[in-house]
């Protein structure tokens, strides 16, 4: 069987290679922990300021590539600056790589769906949450005459600490582009004859069908993701063509020849009459938020109940663990070098001396035995402490002291 996967028709860059990256420096200051996913044409990495301790999102774009979007993507961040959007630290190069740092995250919808809800349908209640939220994101971004071109589960993220971790954020604006100079001017002329740009499975017909996108492919994408977290999956998924051209053909047909009815079947009307509106709307039409966000908090209030940001997760589970890269930090920094120079205070470092008494062999001997079990045991404990397979070792060679950390 064919497992249908999305592919956006744009050739991706060259993945960049992961296995030789971890624990390495970047613009001479960051060090890499862990791939954390991949954008639209770049991969990202969890990574920690040395001098700071503060843990960053690394986006990292081959220069060898054919595309590289990751300076425009760095430009239309900084253009946008609302608080729905990861804040952007520094924008860099070296050798290899076009790299961006910007505030880490938390999951993504589609991460929280497949792998804690299971791909089991969400509830009304938790759509109808996440949709409110979606579309004044949106709204935000649209009225800096941005348009995002790939709305889809992957992209939406929630706030990676206690104080937003139930909030959504949108990320990857590698397609991103404006849609007109300012609100003062006219939409940039509609076009036919471009390639999909986006991902198949979301995208909305006009998209599908070659037309430039404007304000209404946004929001007709996020209608097919709130549909798909409602009902579990869209009716053009899993088609069994190998062929990619095929396949968007026969993804495009399904979509031009359904029936809203029909594909809103077992949603609250609202969903339905979203889909009615946005189909409905002009190229360069103002799209009006105040009434779609109503429809969800309309249906909110049919089921008796309201806005308030409550999910069907536990958004403790959304957080991304750093847990385990601040440990491993702590003791590569209790050593700088080796004549044992602890990076602490002294009222925390006791100091004794090693007794010199010498042991008979007959005792060593009768020993030999437990002190073989328990260098193993430490040997099987420092495995265990190893992240993606490189661990950082604790010299102490200090002959005349040992330290105690209090």
């Amino acid at each position: 069987m064919i497992k249908y996967e999305e592919q956006p028709s744009i050739t991706k860059n060259k993945s960049t290679s992961e296995d030789n990256l971890i624990d390495k420096i970047i613009l001479g200051k960051y060090k890499l922990l862990k791939k954390l996913g991949k954008g639209s044409f770049g991969n990202i990495y969890l990574c920690k300021e040395i001098s700071s301790h503060e843990f960053f999102a690394a986006k990292l774009e081959n220069k060898s590539s054919t595309i590289n979007t990751l300076e425009l993507e760095y430009q239309i961040m900084n253009t946008l600056k609302i608080d729905s959007i990861p804040l952007v630290k520094q924008y860099g190069q070296n050798d290899t790589y076009n790299i961006l740092i910007m505030q880490l995250l938390g999951k993504s919808l589609e991460q929280i769906f497949e792998n804690i809800l299971n791909k089991q349908k969400m509830s009304i209640k938790c759509v109808c949450n996440l949709a409110i939220q979606m579309i004044e994101i949106l709204e935000q971004i649209h009225d800096k005459n941005i348009i995002h071109r790939d709305i889809k589960p992957s992209n939406f993220l929630f706030g990676n600490d206690n104080s937003n971790n139930n909030k959504i954020y949108l990320i990857d604006f590698g397609l991103a582009k404006k849609f007109r100079e300012s609100k003062e001017d006219n939409h940039y002329e509609m076009k036919r004859g471009d390639k999909l740009i986006g991902t198949a499975r979301f995208a909305s017909i006009y998209t599908m069908n070659g037309y430039s996108q404007s304000r209404r492919d946004d929001l007709e994408s996020l209608g097919y993701v709130l549909i798909y977290f409602l009902k579990g999956k869209l009716p053009w998924q899993n088609i069994l063509i190998k062929n990619k051209e095929e396949r968007y053909k026969k993804i495009n047909e399904i979509k031009l020849n359904i029936d809203t009815d029909i594909l809103c079947s077992d949603c609250p009307e609202e969903f339905g009459e979203y889909i009615t509106y946005i189909k409905n709307l002009k190229y360069e039409e103002d799209p009006n938020y105040n009434f779609i966000k109503n429809l969800f908090i309309n249906s909110l209030n049919k089921i008796g109940s309201k806005f308030d940001y409550v999910y069907d997760w536990d958004n403790s589970k959304a957080l991304i663990d750093i847990n385990q890269f601040e440990e491993k930090d702590i003791k590569n920094e209790i050593v700088e070098d080796e004549n044992v120079k602890l990076k602490l205070p002294l009222n925390k470092i006791l100091y004794r001396k090693k007794s010199k008494k010498k042991r008979n062999k007959s005792q060593d001997k009768s020993t030999n035995d437990g002190r073989e079990e328990r260098e193993k045991e430490e040997e099987k404990g420092e495995e265990s402490d190893e992240i993606n397979n490189s661990s950082d070792q604790i010299n102490l060679q200090n002959s005349n002291a040992c330290c105690i950390i209090m």
